[in-house]
């Protein structure tokens, strides 16, 4: 059996090592010992969809293939490696992927782990988008995916680019060529995909999204863009055989510690990589987060920038636990957790790991019941507003080329920027967060992540975290508004100089952006949490305000 006090187990390549001085080192304990005494290991290992109450059973019995994988994606090697070969015969080798969450998140992370090229497409940003349809077209494949088939802005993506490419002037039959579509099957794309010719590779049904990393989701892309997907599942493999096991299973500890660990408070995970696994952080930051959000409860990541950013020294916060991924030889003594092992058998692991811990907090790790609702907002406010403005409201003052927008008892009098991010860090309530929201370019509007760890040096106390827009809405977005109601709210939204048609729909790209917006603002105010948001009239000059404005709260300037 593994006890909590055992400083490391390490099986099929995969390496975690506890602290010695873990807090909650007897809980832990406790943990595993019931997760023994129930045969958990080998119940997950044999997707059992009881184990996580009889509430969650309906959703886990269709949502454990990923447990499988390792074995069953072997299936799609073939036609990847064909699929591969004729497009590069064709001289198609620019790879742009248009996908969300877990449609995008892992083969981010493997491509860039692998030092592949591709182009992720994840966003609404206008900017971001025409730049994407300006490179390389002549050599371009676009990996359309989406898992139910409707997804907005990967429906709006798959426009842009079949427009841009007849507008190049080829074929419907050359553009049949172009495209490539991932889905589950009998959705919606996959009926759009096989009537116009296109190239379909259908995932494994049973899987959730974010745990797709290790179906069609994430192998398609990743082979076309030229990783080596199979070893990719050798390394998956190599570790599924422990994760059945009541001893030396990694898996096993990492979720326990999870779990224990925000049942006793410690709910915040703060992920710091070495550099060797590329952005495993993000991809984490979804599984979790959308994983465990919900009821009241759940685990909130927080992805830094390395073990010496803001937020990651012990002596910050009580209520996070610090996780080093990636190179073991990387000293960093505030570190709760050190994992380490190849990318094929980390993405494996996690997903086990954070199915365990949601049975620890007592939550379907599967389900996802908030995520719909900012969707269905932005949907109706398109609706609503009709040709007409969206109602974005007055500002309650400009400070050069920021908007601000926030109630007058948050602001509490403030009349500058650095007065409006005191007023809203003010009320952070204890084991609180503050999420920064990006609706901006995520290649062009580089210099809004340097929010993140400015506020986090001004609170000292609580953690800070940064998603771009939209994608955390189908990530941690659900945690804002499932998880528990701790979080204050940081939005950023920009001036669009020159907007991009989504064809043969009544609305921009740069609308559909906004919408977005002030759609997952009203799913965060009818929840009474404190939100600011801020509007840059000139993205460069306000964001460079912005930062001005942070530097200038000093430590301690929150509670």
């Amino acid at each position: 059996m593994v006890h909590a006090n055992d400083e490391r187990v390490t099986a099929g390549g995969v390496d975690v090592t506890v602290s010695g001085d873990l807090s909650h080192a007897a809980a832990v304990a406790e943990v595993i010992t019931a997760c023994v005494v129930d045969k958990v290991p080998a119940r997950l290992a044999a997707s059992d969809a009881t184990l996580w109450g009889p509430d969650a059973e309906s959703t886990a019995a269709i949502r454990l293939g990923w447990v499988d994988l390792p074995a069953s994606s072997r299936a799609l090697l073939p036609q990847l490696a064909e699929l591969r070969e004729s497009l590069r015969a064709e001289g198609l080798d620019h790879v742009v992927l248009a996908g969300m969450g877990g449609s995008s998140l892992a083969p981010e992370v493997i491509t860039a782990t692998y030092g592949k090229p591709l182009t992720v497409l994840d966003t609404t940003d206008p900017q971001q988008v025409r730049r994407a349809l300006g490179e390389d077209l002549e050599r371009t494949v676009v990996v359309v995916s989406s898992k139910s088939g409707g997804t907005v802005e990967t429906d709006s993506h798959r426009r842009a680019f079949e427009q841009a490419f007849l507008d190049e002037g080829l074929t419907n039959e050359q553009l049949s060529r172009r495209i490539v579509i991932v889905t589950d099957p009998g959705s919606p794309l996959e009926n759009t995909a096989r009537n116009a010719g296109y190239h379909v590779v259908l995932a494994d049904p049973n899987v959730g999204g974010r745990y797709s990393a290790l179906t069609a989701f994430g192998l398609v892309p990743s082979a076309l863009a030229g990783v080596d997907v199979e070893a990719l599942l050798d390394d998956a493999a190599a570790l599924a055989p422990s994760l059945s096991e009541d001893q030396d299973n990694p898996g096993l500890l990492l979720g326990a510690v999870l779990g224990a660990a925000a049942n006793h408070g410690r709910d915040k995970l703060v992920l710091a990589d070495t550099g060797d696994i590329v952005g495993f952080g993000d991809w984490a930051e979804q599984l979790v987060a959308e994983s465990t959000g919900k009821q009241g409860r759940g685990i909130l990541p927080v992805v830094v920038e390395g073990v010496d950013a803001p937020g990651f020294a012990r002596s910050v916060g009580g209520d996070a636990v610090r996780v080093v991924i990636g190179d073991e030889s990387i000293d960093r003594p505030d570190a709760d957790l050190r994992v380490s092992g190849p990318l094929g058998a980390q993405l494996l692991l996690w997903e086990y790991a954070t199915a365990v811990a949601g049975r620890v907090i007592g939550i379907d790790p599967f389900d996802q019941p908030n995520v719909q609702e900012s969707k269905d907002n932005t949907g109706a406010l398109l609706e609503r507003s009709g040709d007409g403005p969206l109602p974005e409201g007055e500002p309650a003052f400009t400070d050069g080329a920021v908007q601000v927008h926030g109630d007058a008892e948050l602001l509490d009098g403030a009349s500058d920027l650095t007065g409006a991010l005191r007023a809203l860090l003010a009320t952070v309530p204890d084991n609180g967060y503050v999420a920064v929201m990006a609706y901006l370019d995520r290649l062009g509007d580089t210099a809004a992540p340097q929010v993140r760890p400015l506020l986090a040096e001004a609170l000292t106390g609580e953690q800070v975290t940064f998603g771009w827009a939209p994608r955390f809405l189908h990530s941690t977005g659900q945690f804002h508004k499932g998880g528990p109601a701790v979080g204050v709210f940081l939005q950023l939204t920009g001036a669009v100089t020159e907007d991009l048609e989504v064809p043969a729909k009544p609305y921009t790209f740069g609308r559909l952006q906004m919408a977005q917006a002030l759609g997952d603002l009203g799913a965060i105010t009818s929840r009474r949490r404190p939100v600011l948001r801020l509007h840059l009239t000139d993205r460069a000059a306000g964001l460079e305000q912005l930062l001005t404005a942070a530097r200038a709260l000093g430590n301690g300037a929150g509670r």
